[in-house]
């Protein structure tokens, strides 16, 4: 008779997805029993989590997770204690040098299949104890696990380009679209796309990944700004998504006049030289398919380094640099909120990295009311 504390009975007429009654098979003699449950266990946790609506990528990358720590231990999951992850968290830290955010979020998939394990509904610790005569536990706690106790966890070096340098950067671009046309070598389509590419990154506000899945037809009217015509707003559809859920989606409103002007260029006049007529993506290749994001970033690499730019500044600083100096113009804290896809301001305030010039001139506008003379100082 077993001796374990929660031992509970799934009743076989309750399919509950990722139960352990649906995932072994009775009767039948394993050679390897503890290596059968392992697998009936991982497929039992995947089943539980396409029930729950789980993006099939996240589901792959969280049973990666859960086998590469197998593999660290040389254990099994019955077997399992926080110990083992207080000794993998180091090792990820002190020799994989991995960051605090990433560390944390491997922690959280290794709890949640250490949960789904325990959990009494599903059947696996009394499977576990009647086989094994013993069972999982709960391997991550409070105290060896990484809290999430900041909005932002980049790295403190990462800062927006200054106004200067993003001009730079961009006059960089458009050299290298002349300097290709002038020498007639190839490469002259591929730079004007790049150079418009990194322009619509800075004026939509764009991560990289949301610029590089950008489709000809995400473009559309405002009513309320007639003049931008059809590249009024912009409908970024794979927006930054939450742990296991779909792409959140966004509307960007244009607001810089140059930038419309040079995505609309790019779009009539330079993309159909591409012959990609049939393609939806807007940043098309010479070989007919769709950018990638390693592709963007190695060219922002090649620009920055020839300028001799910090390399503190990544592509991403582009997307600071867009709520910085909006920020610096006046512009409505919720709106920029918006326009960046943030659910907190909090993360809005995190990207502002406001000048000097700025706060000065903000410094002297709260301190106007009480410097102002009153009238007994003009009467003197």
């Amino acid at each position: 008779m077993s001796t374990y504390p929660h031992r509970a009975v799934v009743p076989l007429g309750l399919h509950l997805a990722g139960a352990a009654h649906l995932e072994l098979v009775s009767g039948v003699v394993q050679l390897r029993p503890q290596d059968a449950m392992v697998e009936a266990m991982v497929r039992g946790w995947r089943a539980q989590q396409a029930a729950r609506g789980l993006r099939g990528d996240t589901v792959i990358a969280r049973e990666r997770l859960v086998r590469r720590f197998l593999e660290y231990t040389n254990e099994y999951p019955w077997a399992w204690t926080p110990g083992h992850v207080d000794e993998w968290s180091l090792w990820l830290a002190s020799e994989k040098h991995l960051a605090p955010s990433t560390i944390r979020s491997y922690q959280g998939s290794l709890r949640l299949f250490s949960e789904f394990s325990i959990d009494g509904r599903y059947g696996w610790a009394v499977a576990c104890e009647d086989a094994f005569g013993t069972h999982p536990i709960a391997i991550c706690h409070e105290w060896n696990t990484i809290a999430h106790l900041n909005d932002y966890e980049g790295s403190a070096e990462a800062r927006p380009f200054t106004r200067e340098e993003i001009q730079r950067f961009l006059d960089y671009a458009d050299d290298q679209v002349d300097r290709a046309v002038r020498a007639k070598r190839e490469g002259a389509l591929a730079a004007y796309r790049d150079a418009t590419l990194f322009k619509v990154i800075y004026e939509w506000g764009l991560r990289r990944t949301e610029a590089a899945k950008l489709d000809l037809v995400d473009f559309g009217r405002n009513a309320s700004a007639p003049h931008f015509g059809r590249y009024g707003t912009l409908d970024v559809r794979y927006g930054k998504a939450k742990k296991g859920q779909p792409p959140r989606r966004r509307n960007v409103l244009s607001v810089m006049d140059w930038a419309v002007e040079a995505v609309a260029d790019y779009v009539e006049n330079v993309r159909p030289r591409f012959g990609c007529e049939d393609h939806p993506a807007l940043w098309v290749t010479e070989r007919g398919g769709r950018i990638k994001p390693a592709e963007i970033n190695a060219r922002f690499v090649t620009y920055r380094d020839a300028l001799k730019l910090p390399k503190q500044l990544v592509v991403h600083s582009a997307r600071h640099a867009y709520v910085t100096h909006l920020t610096e113009y006046g512009v409505d804290r919720r709106f920029l909120q918006q326009q960046v896809g943030h659910e907190n301001d909090s993360s809005t305030a995190i990207y502002t990295h406001v000048s000097d010039d700025f706060m000065n001139t903000m410094l002297r506008r709260a301190l106007a009311p009480a410097l102002a003379p009153t009238s007994a100082d003009k009467d003197r």
